[in-house]
């Protein structure tokens, strides 16, 4: 089968979107398909075509940039060729370019698989509240066409105001997670490289710097842990510095912790398996989003992976991870004093903390998740 899969941004890209999307195209490949991904070429350095472990990747130049998305003046042209070759069209949403590829899978009768990542939340002024609007509105016609919406958990769905009206074509299906095991020399040998001594609590936090990840209330939280646990430490792998849209959100969080020193220490982006040893190197990982941009959190399950338990703010999507393995806490958002509470509840259980269901992680896995994308685009082929 051929499969066209699009999103504003891919790898190299690294967010909860543009992850799901490149481990869907791998899985995907290796099941014997052919994949395209037409994708932005946000940095002018890429190459507007390239071949990745079997996904063809081909990048549109970018016009200009438009708050956290961008314009595509070529789109068009590109979209038509590929939409034409594929049996199936798979749109990761929220994308703003999503109305041209639902207007030609339908001149071309091909079928439409939306995969809805989150309701677009936008922060900052006016311009960025007009883009958002613009994209919820032009996301809409993908909506109502598509044979199939897939979503992380029918509890996100349920809750967005977007998928509401959809709900009687919306599927479950968990994002993908490729699982690496460290192992307790890995664990330990991490820590020394990037100065956690053995006696540090730490407190992950993981993915790119965005103003709904609610990093404020947990710097606001840590003088209360350290009150019980002082050798606490918030340690953040993922992109720091550079992540389009956020610089102000970033200056506030660095405004913020500045005076915290060496007790909030950021590692960059890390390879994916260094990724995992940070999360078993962690005693815990922190995710303490705000809004409705979080659907899910791909980072919880590849924590659990680990045996790390999570402290998450009670989102929809966002809490089922501890709703339906029983491990780590779930917090109301915006509230540092319930989340310092959670952190310490979670830190006081120590090793018995860390025993994960190797069953529920299962569902997660790579090739599983597309096996169920397999079963859907056969199904309206």
């Amino acid at each position: 089968m051929k499969v066209l899969i699009t999103s504003t941004y891919f790898h190299p890209y690294s967010s909860g979107l543009s992850v799901y999307a490149l481990r869907l195209a791998r899985g995907l490949v290796a099941l014997g398909h052919d994949v395209c991904v037409l994708t932005s070429q946000y940095d002018p350095k890429l190459a507007s075509e390239e071949n990745l472990g079997g996904v063809r990747i081909v990048r549109v130049k970018v016009g200009m940039k438009l708050s956290k998305g961008v314009l595509m003046p070529g789109l068009k042209t590109l979209a038509k060729k590929w939409v034409a070759w594929a049996d199936v069209v798979n749109v990761h949403m929220p994308q703003f370019e999503s109305f041209v590829f639902a207007r030609l899978a339908k001149q071309l009768n091909k079928p439409l698989v939306v995969t809805y990542h989150c309701d677009l939340v936008m922060s900052g002024g006016w311009f960025s509240q007009l883009a958002g609007w613009g994209t919820n509105l032009l996301g809409w016609q993908a909506l109502k066409q598509a044979g199939v919406i897939v979503q992380n958990t029918l509890d996100y769905a349920r809750h967005s105001k977007v998928l509401r009206p959809y709900l009687d074509k919306v599927v479950e299906v968990p994002t993908p997670v490729v699982f690496v095991e460290s192992t307790g020399d890995e664990k330990k040998a991490f820590r020394e490289r990037f100065g956690l001594a053995e006696s540090d609590k730490v407190l992950g936090l993981a993915g790119r710097v965005a103003s709904e990840k609610g990093y404020e209330y947990l710097a606001q939280a840590l003088p209360l842990v350290w009150e019980k646990y002082p050798t606490a430490r918030v340690v953040h792998a993922g992109s720091w510095k550079g992540v389009i849209g956020e610089e102000a959100y970033l200056a506030k969080v660095e405004e913020m912790i500045r005076p915290l020193g060496e007790k909030w220490k950021s590692l960059g982006f890390l390879s994916d398996d260094d990724f995992m040893r940070f999360f078993a190197a962690c005693d815990l990982l922190v995710f303490s989003s705000l809004n409705a941009t979080e659907s899910f959190g791909i980072v919880q399950i590849e924590a659990l992976s680990q045996g790390t338990p999570v402290v998450a703010s009670d989102l929809p999507g966002v809490r089922q991870p501890v709703l339906q393995t029983g491990i780590g806490r779930i917090v109301p958002m915006r509230d540092a004093a319930a989340l310092a509470q959670a952190i310490i509840s979670v830190l006081d259980k120590g090793s018995e903390a860390r025993i994960i269901p190797g069953s529920y992680l299962k569902q997660f896995e790579q090739e599983k998740v597309a096996e169920r994308y397999q079963e859907i685009f056969a199904s309206l082929v």
